[in-house]
């Protein structure tokens, strides 16, 4: 016995079809659908950038003193340095912030970081610490996973900002652990933020070859974009 369900199916078919011609519409034919996604929509390539900047700008946040949560990079050589971390991280360098206290040489760098957060790229890591808190996490006993651990995290982090480098007492073992990791940040072209009170070179007083050592300005001196920053003391201007 035939199934009464497809008989009826074909029967309101048969009925809208005629009700269709009646009207003169029956020869009228579906047209394309235009189903790209717009970018609002999961499959576009905004949206999912937009995805991507949330969780950067989220991570950035997290590793963001609360007085820097408002850091926006303005100088045109940082922001140069920053979209050159968003198009192709391997090509952009050390950008080394150098200045007298309090001429926004931390802001700057964290403005930095948020710019290429806010891009959206496919992976946003990073982390930011002072030169002293570098070497007491590196130093044996500093840090519960090790200071070689540390060394190596530092090492390849894809994102890295070291403040206040130059600050720290001069030793063998400063000389040695900021050698390592900047090498191996150099030798695999991953991006580097240094901030100093110390110029690169200073004939007349105390420069960073002076404190970190040859090997270690060295290295500074082939991939780096140096930004000085002046002015007055913007703390006391605050106050």
């Amino acid at each position: 016995m035939p199934d009464p369900k497809p008989l009826a199916s074909e029967a309101v078919m048969q009925r809208l079809q005629q009700m269709l011609e009646a009207r003169g519409l029956g020869h009228v034919t579906a047209g394309p659908i235009d189903d790209t996604p717009t970018p609002d929509e999961p499959g576009h390539p905004e949206y999912h950038r937009r995805q991507r900047a949330t969780i950067a700008v989220n991570r950035w946040t997290t590793a963001t003193p609360y007085r820097y949560q408002d850091a926006a990079a303005t100088h045109p050589q940082v922001t140069a340095w920053a979209d050159r971390a968003i198009n192709d991280p391997r090509t952009a360098g050390i950008l080394f912030l150098t200045g007298p206290f309090g001429t926004g040489k931390t802001h700057q760098a964290y403005g930095a970081l948020r710019r290429i957060a806010e891009a959206g790229p496919d992976r946003f890591e990073l982390i930011a610490l002072t030169a002293p808190d570098m070497y007491a996490l590196m130093r044996p006993g500093g840090s519960e996973r090790g200071s070689e651990h540390e060394v190596k995290r530092l090492m390849r982090i894809p994102l890295l900002l070291i403040d206040d480098l130059g600050t720290e007492k001069i030793s063998e073992f400063t000389e040695e652990a900021t050698y390592r990791i900047l090498n191996e940040r150099y030798n695999e072209c991953r991006p580097l933020i240094i901030t100093s009170n110390l110029p690169v070179s200073d004939p007349k007083g105390t420069d960073l070859h002076d404190q970190l050592g040859a090997r270690i300005t060295s290295r500074l001196a082939q991939t780096t974009t140096v930004v000085g920053l002046g002015g007055g003391d913007r703390r006391l201007g605050a106050a």
